[in-house]
């Protein structure tokens, strides 16, 4: 299921002394099966831009194109309760979202909510919870009584429970240590490789733009400045240091290496790049000197 924005604005309050605008001529496209990444400072759009992709807001200009349905503001908002089934949002701490007496219960709350059966929605809860790389015994626990990443597993695999074929995160790993974190990115990538889920990750940590996604747009002032794949995105470095947004370790190292006179073809982006062209030079430079 591809997402259009097409000429997309929004503003909050139109027509009061509140009125703010936050989103302006927005033209993008979020393909099926991607895993694409929104970054921007603070108050770019990047969070009123989550909420279009399964109608929590309508445009107030333009359209958004949802699989096969169009959002307008003129859409009723009694039809989209579907939407909000094939576009699951994990917004930041969703921990915080908990509110069942177990585990069992917290998951199962949004299948049963469409209908689902009791027995199927236990299979459901197991599923996922092993999806988010927990297990069984789980899910008779208070959700109150477990560590904090494990709470923020659970109310992950209640959004997975859904069964959704768009993943959306809204800086899903802020408040973990650097092992959680990456615990937690290695789960969404394996849930994108393994089940196709389109995901579509808001973050700051360029870093993990390298390693995981494979388009990226580039918001400020709520409107789109860049978008591309990851490689063209950071190849201007001079550009993401005007805009003051991060460059990818890897390659932040590599821009120091070529101006100390190391040749790279290209500039890495990740270390796992950074290392293997690391390598080729050296030996380059072994058999040059032989």
């Amino acid at each position: 299921m591809d997402i259009r924005f097409k000429q997309v604005g929004f503003t909050y309050q139109p027509g009061t002394p509140f009125q703010h605008r936050a989103l302006s001529d927005i033209n993008l496209e979020i393909k099926e099966g991607s895993y694409t990444a929104i970054v921007g400072h603070t108050g770019s759009g990047k969070s009123t831009l989550l909420q279009h992709l399964n109608a929590l807001v309508k445009p107030t200009e333009g359209q958004v194109e949802i699989g096969d349905r169009v959002i307008t503001p003129e859409t009723n908002n009694k039809n989209l309760k579907s939407i909000r089934k094939e576009v699951g949002i994990v917004f930041q701490f969703p921990e915080a979202q908990l509110f069942e007496e177990t585990v069992a219960k917290d998951i199962a709350f949004g299948p049963k909510n469409f209908g689902v059966t009791d027995e199927r929605a236990q299979e459901i809860v197991k599923e996922t919870l092993e999806m988010v790389g927990l297990d069984e015994s789980y899910m008779e626990r208070s959700p109150f009584e477990l560590s904090g990443g494990q709470m923020r597993r659970v109310a992950i695999a209640g959004v997975l429970a859904m069964e959704p074929s768009v993943l959306v995160l809204d800086e899903p790993t802020a408040g973990l240590d650097p092992q959680g974190r990456l615990e937690m990115l290695e789960m969404f990538d394996r849930l994108h490789k393994e089940r196709g889920l389109t995901v579509v990750l808001v973050t700051h940590m360029m870093d993990d733009v390298a390693n995981y996604a494979d388009y990226v747009i580039v918001l400020e002032d709520g409107t789109v400045v860049k978008q591309g794949e990851p490689r063209d995105v950071f190849a201007d470095i001079q550009w993401l240091k005007d805009k003051h947004l991060g460059v990818p370790t890897a390659t932040a190292f590599s821009q120091r290496l070529a101006d100390k006179g190391v040749v790279f073809d290209r500039l890495p982006l990740t270390t796992k790049e950074l290392a293997l062209a690391l390598k080729q030079i050296n030996a380059g430079q072994a058999g040059e000197s032989q």
